[in-house]
């Protein structure tokens, strides 16, 4: 009988936890956290956050690609669909738009913060989102590979 992983214990999802925390800091000039660990403590830590940490590639339309504990618990979809799911899947066709643009902007500027809107679930549970903050991911080489979102404050509506 094999040992079942959870995402945080997978090779890829360290180094993409790596990637997240830096570029965060590289954009923000802050810490999420305290990094002074082994990097799967710091990719457990961050699944097992109580806010939310997401994010998706640079597909032409993106794919989530990570979504910590919270996230999945929030959107009401386990990991293996998570990583699955369309990112622009996750808001309603009519603020899509508006969506668009913010991650424009972010892609211009690094990282956005003080979002607010309405985000839906899988099953079609719709909350509010304050405070959300996304940045740019950069990979080992600093090279664009997405984006990532946090935020602390949701309720549902």
């Amino acid at each position: 009988m094999t040992e079942v992983q959870y995402p945080w214990q997978q090779e890829t999802i360290i180094r993409h936890t790596q990637s997240l925390l830096r570029s965060y800091q590289h954009w923000t000039g802050q810490l999420l956290f305290d990094l002074d660990m082994a990097p799967s403590d710091v990719a457990q830590f961050l699944f097992e956050a109580p806010f939310v940490v997401i994010s998706h590639g640079i597909e032409a339309n993106p794919i989530f690609n990570y979504g910590n504990q919270t996230a999945l618990r929030l959107w009401e979809l386990d990991w293996d669909k998570f990583i699955q799911t369309p990112s622009r899947e996750t808001a309603e066709p009519l603020v899509r738009e508006e969506r668009e643009k913010l991650l424009e902007e972010t892609q211009k500027r690094g990282f956005v913060e003080n979002y607010s809107g309405v985000r839906i679930s899988s099953t079609g549970k719709r909350f509010y989102v304050e405070n959300l903050l996304i940045w740019n991911v950069l990979g080992e080489n600093n090279d664009h590979c997405g984006q990532a979102a946090m935020f602390y404050k949701w309720k549902y509506v």
